[in-house]
């Protein structure tokens, strides 16, 4: 059986890089098991992008933030976002834009599970979409 293929949101990835006490302990493990190549771990380039941009203002510093990116990409797998993705996107018809990038970015490369804190933002996703405790409890971790 293949390893499941999950996509990481970015507010998955912030929970346990800036060690958000309520989500930390889900969202870390899952990353966890992703270094343990037990799950297959992805997110996009728009990703990586807004949590450098945000772990920069957070930390005060651009070294510690590229290399939170560094350790993050050794784990988890960066897909590219590009004009194809861009135009399906724009045609999902859901409120938030990078949203609807991301829900797209996992369609087009045939992930298992789009993993996120802000599941409301997925309502018109044609796929069922799991915090970090879901995924966890699912896949039996």
């Amino acid at each position: 059986m293949s390893k499941p293929k999950v996509f990481l949101d970015s507010d998955i990835i912030l929970d346990v890089l800036l060690e958000r006490e309520e989500f930390y302990e889900a969202s870390a493990k899952l990353l966890d098991l992703g270094d343990l190549k037990k799950i297959n771990l992805f997110t996009s380039s728009i990703v990586a992008a807004n949590i450098y941009y945000i772990l920069r203002r957070e930390l005060k510093s651009n070294k510690k933030a590229l290399d939170c990116i560094k350790d993050l990409i050794d784990i988890i797998k960066v897909l590219a976002v590009d004009e194809e993705i861009m135009k399906a996107a724009m045609k999902t018809g859901f409120f938030d834009f990078e949203d609807s990038i991301q829900y797209i970015v996992v369609k087009n490369n045939g992930l298992d599970y789009l993993v996120s804190r802000n599941k409301k933002d997925y309502k018109k996703a044609d796929m069922k979409v799991l915090n970090a405790d879901e995924i966890l409890a699912k896949l039996e971790f």
